[in-house]
């Protein structure tokens, strides 16, 4: 399964969207929905287009982790919500979730609630992260 533009959108919504290089403020230069790499220099700008490109180059990753990890079925809109928080957690975190033990157990009401509980950032809960699960938990429980 790949992240459908619902998803690309939601991750595009929290994550933020810069057309032009920026450093990231610990020396990484950074382009389009975070992505890095060696072609990202001072003065590069791209457009919507290629930003959502490169995103979906760098969602396989999220992509491949939550293929390899779940093992229930899931809707389009079940898999888009896993793959925006893998792509914000990373995939060592989501493996050890109690989210994906209870998903995959069958408790998808159970890992739909689960989401609430990743909102903090050294200890701290962010308003940010509180806002990012709660819309990927009603993604996770939507109906197409």
């Amino acid at each position: 399964m790949i992240t459908s533009d619902k998803g690309i959108a939601l991750i595009k919504q929290f994550e933020g969207l810069r057309l032009a290089a920026y450093d990231d403020g610990g020396g990484v230069w950074t382009i389009g929905v975070g992505h890095t790499g060696p072609e990202v220099v001072p003065g590069l700008t791209i457009d919507d287009a290629e930003a959502t490109r490169l995103l979906k180059s760098d969602l396989s990753a999220a992509e491949q982790c939550v293929d390899e990890c779940v093992e229930v079925e899931l809707t389009q809109e079940q898999f888009d919500a896993l793959v925006s928080f893998v792509f914000n957690l990373g995939c060592s975190q989501f493996k050890a979730s109690t989210l994906l033990r209870l998903l995959n157990a069958g408790n998808y009401e159970g890992a739909k609630s689960q989401f609430s509980r990743w909102n903090k950032d050294n200890g701290r809960v962010l308003p940010g992260l509180v806002s990012r699960r709660a819309a990927e938990a009603e993604l996770f429980q939507s109906i197409a």
